[in-house]
């Protein structure tokens, strides 16, 4: 048990003679308390006490009998665990999470960490949910105790990790609903998925997010929104959503196996809007999700059911209009006319108000669009064209009056826009998640040196509500609600325009090859990657349509540059683009053939080995042939590296000293001498790396310099290992700066072995975390043994020989053997300290671990290293 009183320091300041009587008193009444409950009070921390006790239930007892006698404001935290005893003090993690769980109430407040509460019964608890606190690597359950006597009302626990996730905040307010919130965070956490039902434009997606909202303080690893919406082939779920989630296909896994594989023992709500038209293929995935992992949740929106095991359906309905000017729908329609009529009133003209929200059935995107013509119109006007727009719909049966109505709502806001701005509309209905200014003007058939015009349209269109603008960055970014966007469409494909719009949308993106490959090569690297990561899906609609319809040239130029911003951000799925064109690209000798081979032999990056030695053959026969366009911005350097995960670093020598003939850049000469070095041919390596720093510090482009200064840092890490050091020390600090995740791990890893032997352990497990987080979330499993590696390596030096030996178990692998030398050797000295018996059998247990089971092991012996490592020398 910790404890703590709140605010002591202003009260020192205020009356230091009263509150040095009151901590008299304080120490009196945990003193007595403790030793009422036969605790031991083992040391003092300041203004507070750690104690010690023989059960969870007396260390809950003595804290309620201390608050109950204490004056002074104490915020108390208990956990349970071992500890280890030292003279007259305790260590262990279980302190860590005591204090961290104590830090993060307030004063009168008693909390439990989860290892507590599980034990003990006859005590009134409130669980607060997981929470994630400061060091910590993964969640702690905290629970309040409530007892007679005691406070019960305090504000949110405080000093805790923001929830990670991509969940943007609403930007239009939550009108009525309260009920239909409450009843779907219940279903959520009664059921594995739910899926909200019900008409496009009825609310669904607007309600998840709401509940999703409230819901993410219980999911410490996020909540986790899925826009279907703007993916069309239903093949390409799967990799939109671990695009999503930054999860790479893992070696002999299908992409939807591989997410399901890196969600396990994750706490996270997952999100995915919109299925109904890829219903089979969002179904086959979160079935799947949901048979490997047992902890994410998962609410959906669609029209219909997903028709998967265990699914809890519950349908959306219309906003109330029963209450008349007093119910939610009229309450909508008059909050978004004032945004567009600041004048409006709704008193002025309730009658009309009520009659429009009954008649469109209370369906909000119906209503919206109404109160949109609030600028320019009255509600009686708007009310008198209702009946002439629904005349069909008199007489049909109610599911289909409200899918008519929703439509006719839709197809009325449609007919009373002007040819031009319909012309817009239909044309940004190519887009897959959202556009710019620019985009649309290359899609519209605009002329970007005069974009007033267009700009006009648009500022129409969002006034309308047929477009969102999303004014959250520095450029403005466009969208459509979907059910707006499936409308507009079917008049692009009526009025035979979808080719020609469609067409000239993979074009565009193809065409911005020179200028985002421009920023890309200069130090605002990092706008290119985010342009990547908001682009991904229009580019994937871009190279789909392109593909499929023979305009190889663009597909080609898509598949040719999107995987050299994608790798740099471990993001792989680029890379099969290029796979898929290479053989029409054969056919034709196409002369981007040697670039697409590149791209495609990037795929060693996911752990796709023997394709990538394939790739990379025939690759290097194109290269040498001299017939078609060499790779540009040196990523011929790419070639070659699965030799290294194939064992065989002579043949990646021999392909580098061949790219370095080729172009004598410094990236080039880079990767010649890491690959040197990791065939020991050392002298030659470090004869080649002069010169490489200085190489480093004149490249404008922070990719570049990170690569190289990654050479720099491995070819001196035994000769000079504070230079080796600093080398990667700028590397890291300028891929975090560029947004380089790539190489942000890299260099971590290699600060880390660095570290261990040369600067602090702390630093080294600082390092070693980043690395494995990195490679844990983004599913880079191929990768993650290599970070282990550096972490048993670390593990054997400090004495922890267990960890090491069964964290090696599942971090043996021919790359890991290759590219760290030092783990050789590190295998070596756990049998010769442990036995061969006992390290056979550490080493099978981690063989068997499950890639969330090896993290979670990981991060709990980091934790524990870290602790001890912590403890005053004696």
């Amino acid at each position: 048990m910790f404890t703590d009183v709140e605010g002591s320091t202003r009260r020192w300041e205020a009356d230091a003679a009263g509150m040095r009587a009151a901590l008299a008193a304080h120490d009196e009444v945990l003193c007595r308390a403790i030793e009422e409950h036969g605790g031991w009070l083992f040391k003092h921390t300041g203004d507070g006490v750690c104690a010690a006790f023989a059960s969870p239930r007396s260390a809950v007892d003595a804290a309620v009998a201390a608050q109950r006698a204490l004056e002074l404001p104490v915020r108390m935290g208990i956990a349970t665990g071992e500890a280890e005893l030292r003279g007259a003090d305790y260590f262990g993690a279980v302190l860590n999470r005591a204090a961290r769980v104590m830090a993060a109430g307030h004063g009168g407040q008693i909390l439990l960490a989860q290892s507590t509460a599980v034990l003990i019964s006859g005590v009134d608890l409130v669980d607060l949910g997981p929470r994630r606190f400061r060091d910590l690597p993964t969640a702690v359950g905290v629970f309040q105790v409530r007892a007679a006597g005691l406070r019960m009302d305090f504000p949110p626990l405080r000093a805790l990790d923001a929830s990670p996730g991509n969940l943007r905040p609403a930007v239009t307010s939550f009108i009525g609903r309260e009920s239909e919130v409450a009843e779907v965070q219940a279903a959520v956490k009664a059921h594995r998925l739910v899926t909200l039902t019900g008409v496009g434009g009825v609310g669904k997606t607007r309600l998840a997010v709401e509940v999703a909202a409230r819901l993410a303080d219980e999911y410490p690893d996020g909540v986790w929104f899925f826009e279907l919406a703007a993916v069309t082939d239903p093949a390409a779920i799967p990799d939109a959503v671990a695009a999503v989630l930054g999860i790479t296909q893992q070696p002999g896994r299908s992409v939807s196996d591989s997410v399901a594989a890196a969600l396990e023992g994750r706490l996270r709500l997952l999100v995915f809007d919109n299925c109904e038209h890829v219903l089979d293929a969002a179904g086959d995935l979160i079935e799947a999700i949901l048979a490997q992992s047992a902890t994410a949740k998962i609410l959906a929106t669609s029209r219909e059911g997903l028709g998967v095991a265990d699914e809890h359906l519950w349908p959306v309905p219309s906003l109330g209009v029963g209450t008349g000017i007093d119910s939610s729908a009229v309450t909508l329609f008059g909050e978004r006319a004032q945004a567009v009529a600041p004048h409006f009133s709704i008193v002025n003209e309730a009658d009309a108000v009520v009659e429009i929200c009954g008649r469109l059935d209370g369906i909000p995107l119906a209503i919206e669009l109404a109160a949109s013509r609030m600028a320019s119109m009255t509600a009686s006007e708007v009310r008198d064209r209702l009946g002439h727009r629904f005349r069909l719909l008199v007489g049909s049966r109610r599911g289909l009056q409200r899918h008519h109505t929703l439509r006719h709502a839709v197809a009325w806001s449609y007919d009373l826009l002007d040819e031009d701005e319909k012309s817009l509309l239909d044309r940004c209905s190519v887009f897959a998640g959202g556009f710019d200014l620019q985009s649309a003007c290359a899609v519209a058939g605009f002329d970007d040196s005069d974009d007033y015009a267009l700009l006009d349209l648009l500022d129409s269109l969002v006034r309308k509500s047929l477009l969102v603008a999303d004014r959250s960055s520095e450029r403005t970014r466009f969208s459509m609600l979907e059910t707006i966007r499936e409308f507009a469409e079917e008049q692009l494909v009526a009025h035979g325009e979808a080719t020609v719009a469609r067409t000239a949308h993979a074009r565009y993106f193809a065409g911005r090859e020179t200028d985002i490959m421009a920023l890309w090569d200069s130090p605002r690297q990092r706008e290119a990657y985010a342009w990547f990561t908001l682009e991904l899906a229009n580019l994937r609609s871009a190279f789909r349509f392109a593909a499929d319809h023979g305009d190889l040239d663009t597909a080609i130029t898509v598949a040719v540059y999107a995987p050299l911003l994608g790798i740099w951000l471990e993001q792989y799925e680029p890379s099969a683009w290029a796979e898929e064109v290479i053989e029409a690209a054969k056919v034709v000798e196409h002369h981007r053939l040697a670039q697409l081979y590149v791209a495609a032999a990037m795929c060693y990056a996911s752990g796709r080995i023997d394709d990538a030695i394939d790739y990379t053959e025939a690759g290097l026969v194109v290269l040498e042939s001299g017939r078609f366009d060499q790779p540009s911005h040196d990523s011929e350097a790419w070639l070659g590296g699965v030799y290294l995960a194939k064992g065989s670093p002579e043949r990646w020598v021999e392909v580098c000293r061949n790219a370095f003939k080729r172009s004598h850049s410094a990236f080039s000469r880079a990767f010649l001498v890491v690959a040197l070095t990791m065939t020991g041919a050392d002298e030659e390596a470090i004869a080649l790396s002069d010169g490489l720093v200085a190489a480093a510090d004149a490249t404008t482009n922070p990719c570049r310099a990170c690569y190289i200064l990654l050479a720099d840092g491995i070819v001196r890490r035994k000769v000079d290992p504070a230079a080796a050091y600093e080398a990667h020390r700028r590397g890291l600090q300028i891929a975090q700066d560029s947004g380089n995740r790539y190489a942000e791990s890299y260099h971590a890893a290699n600060l880390a072995r660095l570290a261990a032997t040369h600067a602090e352990a702390m630093d080294a497990l600082g390092f070693i975390t980043v690395t494995i987080r990195n490679y844990r979330d983004s599913g880079s499993l191929s990768m993650l043994p290599g970070a282990l590696a550096v972490l048993a390596t670390f593990f054997d030096r400090i004495e922890h020989y267990e960890p090491a030996a069964t964290i090696n178990g599942f971090a043996a692998t021919p790359f890991t053997r290759t590219t760290y030398p030092e783990f050789n050797a590190t295998i070596t000295h756990l049998r010769d300290v442990l036995g061969d018996q006992t390290y056979e059998s550490l080493a099978r247990k981690g063989e068997t671990m499950t890639t969330a089971a090896m993290a979670t092991y990981a991060y709990n012996q980091i934790d524990q290293a870290r602790t001890e490592l912590e403890r005053p020398k004696s």
